[in-house]
């Protein structure tokens, strides 16, 4: 077996990064996906309040792994690692300078080897009703659902080409991203959920803005046409925390394309493990 990790959305919470450090070392996993979120900024101000760190990549989440990887040696797991839409861009250059120390991988907008399988990373999600756009992108048009704020307006923690923020998608993004490979042995780590499944479905039953109700399903139209049609063989996903709780499942299916959500609203870890070669055996736990 090839056990895998799979977290999501710890928004800073050292609690959270203990527990799955403490689970790393004990179980040993040949790789660790990180999707997004991870860092107390944005709109996570109770986070920052919990992390008390000057800087919580170099005081915690560094030494953090860093220690994981004196314990287990040999064994110290593949960490693949891309931000969230509550994550700063800004943070970008200390992820980068610490991959080249050998603690993890930084794969936002990259395509890396591992063993047989090709593992790539995207951290941008559609528009959304908060104001920091680092990570935000128009999904497959310019069009903006009620109540968000478009990629244009909102706040940048680094600046962005004013072409890119007004015609950037993820549509043209994944395109790009994939090209011609074949996917059949591909996994695939996003922040946002594709759209219309088990895994973006917020709490905005009955609400409405300008009289208009808002979708209760709030993810990616242009990944879930990519999966459709490329069909990797794993995606991983995040960004909407209370989607399991309300529909009941942290795993979808599109075709042969076996779907997973780390995200999780209430105090836990949500930990989910598994098996590129046996995908339908996956299990995710709350600790």
């Amino acid at each position: 077996m090839r056990r895998c990790f799979f977290v999501s959305d710890l928004h800073g919470r050292p609690g959270r990064y203990r527990k799955l450090f403490d689970a790393a070392a004990q179980e040993r996993p040949a790789a660790i996906f990180l999707g997004g979120d991870l860092f107390p900024s944005g709109m996570a101000s109770l986070a920052v309040a919990e992390a008390a760190f000057d800087d919580f990549i170099r005081d915690f989440l560094a030494p953090g792994f860093a220690d994981l990887r004196a314990r287990l040696g040999k064994a110290y797991p593949r960490v693949f690692l891309i931000p969230g839409n509550d994550d700063l861009r800004s943070e970008e250059a200390i992820l980068r300078a610490l991959e080249a120390e050998g603690l993890w991988e930084y794969i936002h907008e990259r395509k890396v080897a591992w063993d047989d399988f090709a593992v790539f990373g995207y951290a941008c999600v559609p528009p959304t009703p908060f104001q920091l756009k680092d990570w935000e992108r128009y999904d497959v048009s310019r069009y903006l659902d009620p109540g968000c704020v478009s990629p244009e307006q909102g706040w940048r923690s680094v600046p962005a080409p004013e072409r890119e923020i007004q015609y950037a998608t993820i549509q043209k993004d994944l395109e790009a991203l994939a090209g011609a490979d074949d996917l059949s042995r591909a996994i695939f780590l996003f922040h946002t959920p594709p759209y219309q499944t088990l895994l973006d479905r917020a709490a905005l039953d009955g609400k409405m803005v300008d009289h208009v109700p808002l979708d209760v399903h709030v993810g990616s139209i242009a990944l879930r046409r990519f999966i459709e049609k490329r069909q990797p063989r794993i995606t991983l996903h995040g960004h909407i925390h209370e989607s399991a709780r309300l529909t009941g499942s942290w795993k979808d299916r599109i075709g042969n394309t076996h779907l997973f959500s780390a995200a999780h609203d209430g105090p836990e870890l949500a930990l989910v493990r598994f098996d590129p070669e046996a995908p339908e055996q996956a299990s995710r736990e709350l600790i």
